[in-house]
């Protein structure tokens, strides 16, 4: 399996796109504007305590205070507080934790009123930015993520990753880390320094150790609120992420971004230099590279799968909703329940990669086709959970209901990926819309495959406007030319100015007798 990362710089920001064997399944962007992103630290002021919630509000210099719960104090609060408060009186050298001694750790049960009052400073890490009205929400559990290894300050636990399944690994990897970690931090071992040697992941260590005390020398300062530690730009953090031995290539648009890139490639992973690649040609990155036609045919409120089925998804406050629908495959088979379990095992995949494309996030409730025998509900249900497990996303899917409902819940971070693909009619000017016009030869094809191979179909006239008709027919090896040899049926194309450019229709030819 084929990875590569398609980076698009602009003034507003950065885009980058994920593809899998030249599919799109991930599309993250770094705005510009957006000054809060997940991992940053802040040294902030509680704004307001609410006992009825067993929480506070934090200004962290946001435009709505951050949420902190009791449940994300962590045990060791009172240690980090003595902390920030021993840094800003400029008591502590290096800021380490070597010698300082830890206060007693606060009750499961505790009340949020015990341990904050109004105008008190405190550190905080962002753990989900702001979403629609709600700001962002804070931890006081704090983590320093590393390729290979995440430092956790105030804790004394090492953990190993369960993805890492060899006993013998997993020995080998705690006894390192017991050697080299500093006292009183904890340490997460990622899947990713599975047969690291010593020097890498010391390296590792020792750079996540420097960047505590940057944070550190920052917060002796008195001003409030202060951003204490940054994480680095999503492009980094998300090859930090996710870099492994089956990525090919990183193309990027801008030569900076590009030599940054190539800069923290070679300190990661110096074999792996040579993937990170300056974009040249003349033609926008996300076009050359079929970026911008996947957008177009994936976002938007329906999704069409192959063979005609289609996804409608939808978007409310407290959940989102993706229906399935059989469309024109609803007569492709005679079996009615197998019908309907092929169309949902092609759904489910398609709705795995929306999750992921959309970032969709919360309680997700998908309708599934009606189908009566269990085997076949309990086939989806394992089907889902499999093709799922390539999601980063923490998620939690529950069995079918006896109404075809599968719900999902899946980890909310930020706000999910929202792009307007539709465009305002050129008939109605505007009160209606339609789909986007670099879709819809992607509409034709697949259309012309179930007519013609599913339905067995001898031809088909396909009535288009002259627009269409001359980007199907024009040039040496015309597209309409490959459809005829690639289903080995005759296409003809009917040309009239009766209907607008982005409407088709198609007649079905029938053999004389």
């Amino acid at each position: 399996m084929n990875n590569d990362l398609v980076i698009s710089s602009s003034e507003d920001g950065v885009t980058i796109a994920w593809l899998q064997d030249n599919r799109l399944i991930e599309l993250h962007k770094e705005d510009n504007q957006n000054q809060i992103q997940v991992g940053d630290m802040y040294v902030g002021r509680i704004k307001k305590v609410l006992p009825g919630l067993n929480a506070v509000f934090v200004d962290i210099g946001a435009d709505k205070p951050a949420f902190l719960h009791y449940h994300d104090l962590g045990p060791n609060v009172r240690s980090l507080r003595k902390y920030l408060n021993l840094a800003q009186a400029k008591k502590l050298r290096g800021g380490l934790l070597r010698n300082f001694k830890f206060e007693s750790q606060i009750l499961k049960s505790g009340k949020i009123d015990e341990i904050f009052k109004v105008g008190d400073t405190h550190l905080v890490q962002v753990v989900k930015e702001p979403i629609s009205t709600k700001g962002p929400r804070v931890s006081s559990e704090l983590a320093i993520p590393g390729r290979a290894i995440v430092m956790v300050p105030f804790s004394n636990v090492i953990s190993i990753s369960k993805k890492i399944r060899d006993q013998e690994e997993r020995k080998r990897l705690k006894t390192l880390i017991t050697s080299i970690k500093p006292q009183n931090f904890g340490i997460i071992v990622r899947t990713a320094a599975t047969g690291k040697k010593v020097a890498d992941i010391d390296k590792d260590l020792r750079d996540l150790v420097k960047r505590w005390k940057d944070c550190y020398s920052l917060m002796t300062k008195s001003k409030v609120p202060l951003k204490v530690f940054g994480e680095i730009n999503r492009s980094a953090s998300l090859i930090r992420d996710i870099l492994n031995a089956s990525f090919n290539n990183i193309y990027v648009e801008d030569a900076t971004l590009a030599s940054e890139l190539k800069s923290y490639i070679q300190d990661i992973a110096p074999e792996q230099e040579k993937i990170v690649k300056k974009y040249t040609k003349k033609a926008p990155i996300f076009d050359y590279y079929g970026v911008d036609k996947q957008i177009q045919s994936s976002f938007g409120k329906t999704v069409t799968i192959a063979g005609g089925a289609y996804l409608v998804i939808e978007h409310t406050e407290a959940m989102h909703v993706i229906d399935i629908n059989s469309g024109t495959r609803a007569t492709a088979g005679k079996n009615q329940e197998d019908s309907a379990l092929k169309v949902n095992m092609d759904a489910a995949n398609e709705v795995a990669r929306q999750l992921r494309l959309r970032d969709i996030g919360g309680l997700i409730v998908v309708d599934f086709i009606d189908m009566y025998h269990s085997s076949n509900r309990k086939k989806l249900f394992e089907h889902v959970k499999e093709i799922m497990k390539s999601d980063r996303a923490k998620h939690v899917i529950l069995p079918p209901s006896k109404f075809g409902l599968i719900q999902i819940t899946r980890q909310r971070v930020k706000p999910a990926t929202e792009l307007h693909t539709s465009e305002p009619c050129p008939t109605c000017r505007g009160t209606g819309e339609i789909n986007a016009s670099t879709s819809i030869i992607d509409n034709i094809e697949q259309n012309l495959k179930f007519i013609i191979e599913e339905q067995n179909e001898s031809g088909v006239v396909l009535t288009v406007h002259p627009f269409i008709e001359s980007y199907l027919t024009k040039g040496f090896k015309s597209i309409h030319k490959k459809w005829c040899l690639k289903h080995l049926k005759w296409i003809k194309i009917k040309v009239t100015r009766l209907i607008t450019s982005l409407t088709i229709n198609f007649t079905i030819l029938k053999e004389k007798k």
